[in-house]
């Protein structure tokens, strides 16, 4: 697998940039933007971008726990590390051997494992890649893989798979774990609701403006329903976030939480949080519409 170090964290606006051009029709020909040749599938690169010695910004990170719900603490929240790796992660899917444009997949499934909390003073050094493109029952499927070290110390990673609506093209490209599946996280329709939360319309705005997460789906509702949605819709990430926050008292120095993503917060909107404890130290947990029940997450802690 080619390596790629660099420099510094990759610009958001530029990245951003080139997500929006991969939406013209005809760009992916153009030698600067992924799609894949011909709209024909492709597996992804063969390629691990790292970003060395990242140093923690106390104030992004004071109002990154305030949109999100976390406590000031010396450690950073579980979900934090992934919007460190999110510049790498859409400049892996903005370069020009990436089979499918960034804007327009969706994240159906998260995985975190924190192996000890990371200290705000400690700097990180970041990985990231993606796994083979494996066939989906809507379309084609692939996962980024990411990790935060602490000198040779792993203390984070992350599995976030995307699918790729449309005919499942790609062949199955075989076992192992990283082109395993996305496991499918038990529903929480029986969990019992423990809180109300009431979602501002600018939440994307927000949540946006410190992660570097500006795709247009979750910042206006003018550009929402350029992609077919009646109006802009919370970040997956805030939610999983949301959620971790609400359990953060509980929560062990390690653990593994999953969610897989459901249907999409409308925002504004009212929604519930439900979880309960399970065998061990683990929780089930989830959110669901207000008056509809309608699933959004179903998380678990083990």
């Amino acid at each position: 697998m080619a390596v790629r170090e660099l420099q510094g964290a990759p610009g958001m606006l530029g990245l951003l940039a080139r997500a929006g051009v991969g939406m013209v029709p005809g760009a992916s020909r153009l030698p600067f933007v992924g799609g894949g040749p011909g709209g024909r599938p492709a597996q992804v690169p063969d390629l691990t971008l790292v970003l060395n010695d990242v140093e923690i910004e106390r104030d992004r990170l004071a109002t990154y726990n305030r949109v999100c719900g976390f406590s000031l603490r010396d450690t950073l929240p579980p979900t934090y590390p992934h919007m460190l790796a999110f510049p790498l992660q859409l400049s892996l899917m903005t370069d020009s051997s990436f089979p499918f444009r960034a804007i327009g997949l969706v994240h159906i499934f998260n995985r975190i494992t924190q192996h000890r909390p990371v200290r705000i003073a400690e700097r990180l050094s970041l990985r990231v890649w993606a796994t083979p493109v494996q066939p989906h029952p809507r379309g084609q499927q692939f996962s980024l893989r990411s990790e935060a070290r602490v000198g040779d110390e792993l203390v984070w990673e992350e599995v976030s798979t995307n699918l790729r609506r449309g005919s499942s093209g790609a062949e199955d490209s075989g076992g192992g774990e990283d082109s395993a599946r996305a496991p499918e996280v038990p529903s929480s329709e029986s969990v019992p609701a423990t809180a109300t939360w009431s979602l501002p319309g600018d939440l994307g705005r927000r949540y946006g403006s410190v992660s570097g997460d500006l795709n247009p789906i979750h910042i206006h509702p003018l550009t929402a329903r350029l992609f077919g949605f009646p109006t802009a819709i919370a970040h997956g990430m805030w939610t999983k976030a949301r959620c971790l926050a609400a359990l953060e008292a509980r929560l062990a120095e390690r653990f593994t939480v999953e969610v897989s993503f459901r249907k999409p917060i409308l925002l504004p909107a009212t929604v519930q949080f439900a979880s309960e404890s399970t065998e061990g130290r683990g929780f089930r947990f989830g959110v669901r519409d207000a008056r509809k029940t309608t699933p959004h997450l179903d998380g678990v802690v083990g």
